[in-house]
């Protein structure tokens, strides 16, 4: 009997593993619940940059151990997930996955940038540990104060729009660091970076739509679609491969370009104006 039961264990796990390698290899539709779904949020370095994944409960992040910021970070965002009532989280601190030198929340202290959050604390408000972990340093990279509390924040509340209206969206964003960059740091050197890029990618009723973002880290205030660019572009300003979990010939469809009636909703204007 003993003999039996392992052997019923192990044809199980054979198929479970086996369907699960079928789903890595399709397309998630809308709406649909899968036992193994894919992470189309997911990217991948091309550039040779340092990393070290790491997941948490709501976001995956590439960290970088020479810039101590994120190459990437990307998770994927529920409409109800966009209704929780966790409070905000109230201290930073070290990521305790990152291997070596830890940030801490001083090393920003009096340096002229905030705390900027890559994958942000509003998208977080459905659990504790989700919030607690966007406190992480390794979510966290040095932003202008402008942008962080203007554009940026402007670009995070129409995702969660995205999301209410799509059911999800896929996002990933992170710095854009060029070679002389200026660092940061009490106690440990942070790369300050040039500018910051979101991308986002949903399902649309037929297929797939994406668009992205770049913005400066300095001052502005302009409308949203003054930052808009397609992925390709993006791809090409930062050496990393964003959504490659989609079939190749509609990861290049819906990346090569972008259109805006596949974004729309109610308050859009945030795409035109301010």
């Amino acid at each position: 009997m003993r003999r039996a039961r392992r052997y019923l264990f192990f044809v199980g796990l054979f198929l479970f593993l086996i369907a699960c390698q079928r789903v890595a290899s399709t397309p998630r539709l809308q709406n649909e619940t899968l036992a193994c779904p894919v992470q189309y949020e997911l990217a991948r370095i091309e550039n040779g940059n340092a990393q070290q994944i790491i997941e948490h409960l709501a976001y995956t992040v590439s960290y970088n151990p020479m810039w101590k910021i994120p190459n990437w970070v990307a998770y994927s965002l529920t409409r109800e997930e966009t209704y929780g009532d966790v409070p905000r989280e109230k201290r930073f601190s070290p990521d305790p996955m990152v291997k070596g030198e830890r940030v801490t929340h001083q090393d920003y202290t009096n340096s002229g940038y905030d705390r900027g959050h890559m994958a942000p604390a509003g998208d977080m408000k459905w659990s504790e540990q989700a919030m607690r972990e966007s406190f992480y340093m390794s979510n966290i990279c040095p932003q202008n104060h402008n942008l962080n509390g203007g554009d940026w924040k402007a670009l995070e509340e129409l995702a969660r729009d995205w999301a209410r209206k799509y059911d999800e969206v896929f996002i990933a964003c992170g710095p854009i660091v060029y070679p002389g960059y200026s660092t940061i740091g009490n106690e440990h050197s942070i790369a300050v970076p040039s500018a910051f890029y979101k991308v986002f990618l949903r399902k649309t009723a037929s297929s797939w739509a994406s668009i992205g973002f770049v913005f400066q880290n300095e001052p502005g205030h302009k409308p949203l679609l003054t930052y808009v660019a397609s992925v390709n572009e993006i791809e090409e300003l930062t050496g990393i491969d964003f959504f490659y979990n989609l079939p190749d010939d509609i990861e290049e469809q819906v990346e090569s370009d972008y259109d805006i009636s596949y974004w729309i909703v109610a308050r859009n204007t945030a795409l035109q104006k301010q």
